[in-house]
């Protein structure tokens, strides 16, 4: 097998994100969520450590939603019919975009509760 170049490996990686972000509607919602969180961060004026948080939590959704998509793509491959084994692997990679969805939420919360209340009122 011929070794690949720096450039093909990254080349590749973003054909994926590209071809993923074009056909994947819940990456797109997660991407414009992230767009609003990152607006309303440099709104607010938060801190270098509210930063790091906002930046995790992006990645974590975003990356787990690619793994998702990578997970449903693979196993409808290998099994094209119904089968309980390949609806539990879509399940739970869908359960761990859920999750890191959630605590994105609950860190968006931390985060930004008290400068949007102060701003409001």
């Amino acid at each position: 097998m011929k070794k690949r170049s720096w450039g093909d490996v990254f080349r590749n990686a973003v054909e994926g994100l590209i071809e993923s972000f074009l056909t994947q509607r819940n990456l797109r919602v997660h991407a414009a969520c992230a767009l609003l969180a990152v607006v309303a961060g440099l709104f607010f004026h938060i801190s270098q450590v509210d930063w790091m948080f906002i930046c995790v939590a992006i990645a974590g959704v975003m990356v787990t939603e690619l793994l998702n998509t990578a997970v449903e793509r693979v196993v409808d491959l290998a099994s094209p019919e119904f089968h309980l084994l390949a609806k539990s692997a879509k399940d739970t990679a869908a359960g761990a975009v859920l999750l890191a969805a959630v605590f994105a939420v609950i860190i968006a919360i931390f985060v930004f509760w008290e400068p949007l209340i102060t701003w409001a009122f």
